[in-house]
C-alpha cells in the first residue's frame, strides 16, 4: 500500500521540489500552500503522515496540528523549519508532532525519518476486531491463532477502513491507497478484496451506492 502524505509548505518552489522527490520514491502527495487548505484536505482525506512547515501565513504549523489533535487526528507528523531554538522544539512537540527537521532539508535524511516513523507506527499496531486480531506489519488477518487465507490488499483494504473511523471512503480513495503509480487499479479486483473481506465482517462493511465503503461498528 501506497504510503500516502500530506504537505504542507508556503514556499512553492520548496513544495514542489518535496513533491517531485517523494512522488519519484512512490509516496501518494498532496500538497497546500497554506494551513487551511491543508485542513480542508485532511477532513477529506486519510493520510499516513503529515509533512508541516511552520512559518505558514495566517496561522502556524504549531497552531494547526494543535487543531488536528484535539479534533482527534492521530496522524504522524513531521514539522519541516527554520527555527532551531529550543523553545520552538518544545512547542512543537506539545503540539503534537512526532519527529522535527530543520532546514535546509537533507532529502536523503528526510527519506531515512520518514521510513523510521512509519515502521514504528506499524510496529505498535495489533488491531483486535471482536474475535479475529489484525496483524499491520505483516498484513495477516487471524481468528484465534488461525491464519486466515485474505490477501495483503484486503488487509490493507481493512485497516483503511478501520483507519476511517466510521466515514465513507471513496472508491478513488480506495484505489489510489491500494495501488501504486502506473499499477492497474482494477474495479473488479476491488470487489474480490471487498467479498474476502465480507466473509468475516458481513456485519461491519458498508456498501454505500456510487460512492465508496465504511466500516460500521
Amino acid at each position: 500500500m501506497s504510503i500516502k502524505i500530506l504537505l504542507l509548505e508556503d514556499d512553492k518552489l520548496f513544495n514542489e521540489t518535496l513533491q517531485d522527490f517523494l512522488e519519484e520514491e512512490g509516496f501518494v502527495l498532496d500538497y497546500a500552500l497554506d494551513p487551511y487548505t491543508a485542513l480542508e484536505l485532511s477532513y477529506k482525506h486519510i493520510y499516513d503522515l503529515y509533512l508541516f512547515d511552520v512559518n505558514l501565513p495566517y496561522e502556524s504549523g504549531f497552531d494547526l496540528l494543535e487543531k488536528l489533535r484535539q479534533s482527534g487526528d492521530t496522524t504522524p507528523t513531521i514539522f519541516l523549519t527554520s527555527r532551531d531554538d529550543k523553545a520552538s522544539l518544545t512547542q512543537g512537540f506539545e503540539a503534537g508532532a512526532d519527529d522535527y527537521m530543520k532546514k535546509p532539508i537533507d532529502l536523503d535524511e528526510l527519506l531515512l525519518r520518514i521510513s523510521a516513523l512509519m515502521r514504528r507506527q506499524v510496529r505498535n499496531e495489533k488491531i483486535i476486531i471482536g474475535e479475529y486480531s489484525l496483524d499491520t506489519l505483516s498484513k495477516t488477518l487471524y481468528h484465534e491463532d488461525k491464519t486466515l487465507e485474505v490477501t495483503k490488499k484486503a488487509v490493507e483494504l481493512l485497516i483503511l477502513l478501520l483507519q476511517s473511523n466510521g466515514e465513507v471512503v471513496s472508491t478513488d480513495e480506495i484505489k489510489n491507497r491500494l495501488w501504486a503509480a502506473g499499477q492497474n487499479a482494477s474495479d473488479g479486483a476491488l470487489r474480490v478484496y471487498v467479498t474476502q473481506l465480507k466473509k468475516y465482517f458481513s456485519e461491519h462493511i458498508e456498501n454505500v451506492r456510487g460512492i465508496g465503503y465504511k466500516w460500521v461498528t
